[in-house]
């Protein structure tokens, strides 16, 4: 099997190739670093480097591979350590580790985002109740190298089996806290966690570090874990992978699943796509994108595999309200060019701010009412409204657009109707609270 590498899995630009065409390189040899902001990427496979490409290295993988890997160089530094393991944020932002933890903040606080905000997705809470100490002491790392006096485990209430092993293995740590959050989106974005734990909300253009603040993905985390004790460079992915499988559409979690395996080899080893199907998502339903199954490839920031039913069809007068915490304009016109309907009117969500050309929200999971917007989207000519909002500003939505006729379509519909969840409507009345 070819093993495709990428040369850009992480915020930055890409890595330069230290390896030649022909050469044979082993499970953990250190392939391509940083020119730049950026990460070390080391092979996930033992082979022989077949293409050095712009972008990625092909690598020729044995039939035979070894459990084994070549180890990162002994230093009793964490900080180097995590550097020279290449671990950047494994939740989907890729931003270098070791860049994020270069800090001294006596009076501050480690926080463990374990609130897999993106529904579908699995990996993170299954590693937790089966080894909830690979993420705890990657925290007790974390606080060792910042100075921190104090971490909390953010993780949605409602996993109760996760919650359960992680108290069991503090056993009663007075500076390591759970604290249990609801299970709305976007729970898991940096600055809703904040105001969730300390009732403050940082600007858009704030860095949880302004409020004394790390935040450090599970995943990311449990890397931290095995670069300090292992000697493990980032070479493995946990990857879930669901939707219209063979083996059901229930979560198959494939953890430490080699970097560079063709998303498609997964999806086959999971049972195979199940007939005729809509799009191959890569991520969570709310931030993910369609890419093409022939050339997708796990990287050090791949969270999921799904693969959905086939979108419906509305071949009528559309408009797009974009929301900063959900799908962008680029890919609602995407779904909506596979409904088949013509684009009349696009909007931002009332809570949208413009941060260095990116869309940021005021206050994620917290937003105002939206009538303005579906109002203006009415007056474009739009029958239907194709939506990306958070769970409370779709909730929003709903309050309005049936009200003046407007049916509304969310970005993640075909997905959730695929695994039978619940469609992004109203809120029950309790989140409304």
């Amino acid at each position: 099997m070819n093993i495709s590498i990428l040369l850009k899995q992480h915020i930055g630009g890409p890595c330069k190739a230290i390896v030649s065409e022909g050469q044979e390189v082993s499970r953990g040899e250190l392939i391509a670093v940083p020119d730049g902001l950026g990460a070390n990427i080391y092979s996930s496979v033992s082979g022989k480097a077949k293409k050095i490409e712009k972008d990625r290295i092909v690598i020729n993988a044995y039939e035979e591979q070894p459990k084994e890997y070549a180890k990162i160089k002994v230093t009793n530094d964490y900080l180097e350590a995590i550097k020279e393991a290449g671990i950047v944020g494994a939740g989907g932002a890729g931003f270098p580790t070791h860049i994020k933890l270069k800090t001294e903040m006596p009076n501050g606080y480690i926080i463990a985002n374990c609130v897999e905000c993106e529904p579908a997705l699995h990996h993170n809470i299954a590693l937790l109740e089966k080894d909830p100490g690979m993420v705890v002491r990657g925290i007790e790392y974390a606080m060792k190298i910042t100075k921190a006096s104090k971490a909390y485990i953010a993780i949605k209430a409602k996993n109760l089996k996760a919650i359960k092993a992680i108290n069991k293995y503090l056993s009663g740590s007075k500076n390591i806290e759970v604290k249990e959050l609801k299970d709305i989106y976007p729970m898991g974005e940096e600055r809703a966690i904040i105001h969730a734990i300390f009732d403050k909300w940082l600007e858009p253009t704030q860095l949880p570090l302004e409020a004394d603040c790390v935040v450090l993905n599970a995943e990311t985390l449990s890397n931290m874990t095995r670069a300090i004790e292992d000697r493990k460079p980032v070479i493995d992915k946990d990857v879930t992978v669901v939707g219209k499988i063979k083996g059901g559409n229930k979560p198959h979690i494939l953890f430490q699943t080699p970097i560079g395996t063709p998303i498609a080899s997964l999806i086959e080893k999971c049972g195979g796509i199940d007939g005729e199907y809509g799009e191959v998502i890569i991520g969570g339903p709310y931030t993910g994108k369609a890419e093409d199954l022939d050339s997708t490839v796990v990287t050090k920031t791949s969270g999921g595999a799904i693969v959905t039913i086939p979108l419906p069809r509305y071949e009528g007068p559309i408009g797009l309200l974009v929301c900063a915490c959900g799908a962008n304009e680029e890919r609602l016109r995407d779904i909506a060019s596979k409904m088949g309907s013509k684009v009349v009117g696009v909007t931002k969500c009332k809570n949208v701010v413009d941060v260095r050309g990116a869309n940021k929200c005021k206050t994620p999971g917290e937003c105002p009412g939206q009538a303005e917007k579906i109002i203006f989207l009415k007056k474009n000519g739009a029958k239907r409204v194709l939506i990306s909002n958070c769970s409370d500003c779709s909730n929003t939505v709903m309050c309005c657009a049936p009200k003046m006729g407007i049916p509304v379509y969310h970005h993640t519909d075909h997905v959730f109707r695929t695994l039978d969840y619940p469609l992004t409507r109203r809120l029950p009345m309790e989140e409304n609270k």
